[in-house]
């Protein structure tokens, strides 16, 4: 703020309008929809955390506000419970739906903010990029089902019939066609022509700037709704947005932890860190695209305390959506000149100013318009989709292929929760198959010299100590790491590399010295001196030695401190691997490997 300039205002204030323009149809469309809400729901998740991250983000360009695949989680959260509680009133199924909403964003807030004080942005590391990309498209294919029923006018319909999962859903879509609503169908497919015509038009329609920044939602939400209310398409029995009645009384702020909420604490905290991981890792993508395309730096940690903050902020107002940064809205905003934070100031108040003075006039609206415009806007998110694909499958990486197929078909057949388990569930696994794997490199020396080098495709003519096994540890080494370290040693001596299945036919003989170049390793935990002493110990006990090369003086102590060194000898300890070489008490004749 104190170094903002006033030149710097039309830019933010254009690039605000630009992003409300979407945000607001979004916004209302998510919660209606997605959540089973009402739409100060999203309205209200618009305001306030917008309004925190402004002063807390470090991302210019990041517009904070409810997304769609975290509306469709907490919709089908405050579903399985309401079904679980049996039959309800309307009223005490809503007032339900609003404490369990109000507790999930709260500790939405609550876990956002401690990774961010614990400098954990690292986090963002847990999903790969192909597992993300599954998971998104997974999401979009559901909410674009789910978007289908209000489309068609099939609600009541689907309702009574209750299926299963997504899969299911689609399948009685697809079985009751004949029964949809025409009024309702000709509206959605009208909404859809006319997005698109207008999209068309701001993509070819020439670079006047007021053809770019055309809102073209805003310009279709507006329409319909006069042509609803010209029309009375009500009396035609389209469904519309009604009257929400805002109270301003003492009830408009509530402290989220009481009795109504922490009823269900327990059943939402699995869905909370859901949305916690999720929200991070679309917020930081966003970002860092924007920080990148525009030269600057974003700090992963402030952005988890920044959007944090907002979240718990917004808890206060019962029945408000968790909001995070999106990934469209926040191009728009680039695209439109936004410079700063700023710009999601200005949002802020455009849409409290359009939440307290203008919603009655969107009385009329048709509530199928807003479900093609999530469809409409969904839909950008899979065009990445053939894209990452036709990547992995020339990379040959049917691994990535295969996950993806797999967190999609999870999505499907059970539900979203499952399809952003099975993928955090992966790619943890993945983490920890990669960082359990120290990396062993087998040196042999150069001919003619006593320099010692990896042996790679381009040293195959390296020479070997006969009976002596030389391997550099290129890893720091901890509990993870050294798990499988004996194994792939053992792997080493008897046949000279990692890769071979045990099964094979032994082809080397057991080698009588050990000698581990430790020159890149710096540390070494308990766990891992543990499993070192182990090791060595094994070697002493069939009458191998043991030396070591290149150790440092931070890893001697630790070593010294689990009892290695006394195990294996301070003489065993060497500057060099050449000079570990000369001093064994043979030297028999030099062979090389081919």
């Amino acid at each position: 703020m104190p170094r903002y300039t006033i030149a710097s205002l039309p830019g933010d204030m254009l690039a605000a309008f630009s992003v409300v323009s979407i945000s607001i149809p979004q916004s209302i469309s998510y919660a209606t929809f997605l959540s089973g809400l009402s739409p100060l729901a999203g309205l209200f998740a618009t305001i306030l955390p917008a309004t925190v991250y402004a002063f807390l983000g470090t991302s210019r360009h990041l517009n904070v506000a409810p997304e769609a695949s975290l509306c469709l989680l907490i919709g089908q959260t405050i579903s399985s419970i309401l079904n679980s509680e049996g039959n309800m009133s309307e009223t005490d199924r809503n007032a339900t739906a609003i404490a369990i909403t109000t507790i999930i964003t709260f500790q939405v807030g609550i876990l956002t903010l401690i990774l961010g004080i614990l400098r954990l942005g690292f986090v963002d590391v847990i999903l790969s990029r192909a597992l993300l990309r599954a998971f998104i498209n997974a999401i979009v294919i559901v909410i674009l089902i789910e978007q289908a029923v209000p489309m068609l006018g099939l609600g009541a319909i689907i309702d009574v019939q209750k299926p299963k999962n997504s899969l299911d859903k689609l399948i009685r879509i697809v079985q009751n066609l004949d029964s949809s609503h025409a009024p309702t169908t000709r509206i959605s497919l009208a909404t859809l022509v006319a997005i698109i015509l207008l999209q068309l038009v701001k993509k070819y329609g020439g670079k006047h700037p007021l053809i770019k920044r055309m809102p073209d939602i805003v310009l279709v939400v507006v329409g319909f709704t006069a042509l609803s209310s010209i029309y009375r398409w009500t009396e035609q029995g389209v469904a519309v947005f009604g009257s929400v009645p805002i109270t301003l009384g003492k009830s408009f702020f509530s402290i989220p932890i009481r009795e109504s909420t922490m009823r269900y604490f327990e059943q939402t905290t699995p869905i909370a860190i859901m949305i916690s991981i999720i929200g991070y890792f679309d917020s930081i993508i966003a970002g860092k695209q924007n920080a990148t395309r525009f030269n600057y730096l974003i700090s992963p940690n402030r952005e988890l305390v920044a959007l944090g903050a907002g979240n718990l902020a917004v808890s206060f107002i019962p029945g408000t959506l968790p909001a995070y940064g999106s990934l469209i809205r926040s191009r728009i905003c680039a695209d439109s000149g936004g410079t700063s934070q700023m710009t999601s100031l200005v949002c802020s108040l455009i849409v409290a100013f359009v939440t307290f003075s203008l919603l009655p006039l969107l009385y009329h609206l048709p509530r199928c318009v807003l479900a093609a415009v999530i469809c409409v806007v969904v839909f950008h998110l899979l065009q990445e989709a053939p894209h990452s694909i036709m990547h992995y499958w020339r990379m040959r990486a049917w691994r990535e292929l295969a996950l993806m197929g797999v967190t999609l078909v999870c999505t499907m057949l059970w539900s979203v929760e499952m399809g952003v388990a099975m993928s955090v569930g992966f790619s943890l696994l993945l983490l920890v198959q990669n960082s359990s794997r120290a990396r062993l490199v087998v040196l042999g020396r150069v001919p003619g010299t006593e320099h010692w080098e990896p042996e790679t495709d381009g040293f195959m003519s390296l020479e070997h100590e006969p009976g002596t096994l030389v391997v550099q540890l290129k890893d720091n080494l901890d509990f993870a790491n050294t798990s499988q370290l004996k194994e792939r040693l053992r792997r080493l001596e008897m046949y000279g590399q990692h890769s071979v299945h045990p099964s094979e036919p032994q082809s080397r003989e057991e080698d009588s010295v050990l000698i581990l170049h430790l020159g890149d390793v710096d540390d070494c935990d308990a766990d891992a001196v543990l499993v070192l002493h182990e090791l060595f110990a094994s070697f002493k006990s069939r009458g191998a030695d043991v030396y070591l090369t290149n150790v440092s003086a931070n890893l001697r102590d630790r070593l010294e401190r689990g009892g290695i060194i006394n195990l294996i000898g301070a003489h065993a300890i060497f500057p060099s691997v050449s000079s570990a070489v000369s001093s064994l008490p043979s030297r028999m004749h030099v062979r090389v490997r081919s």
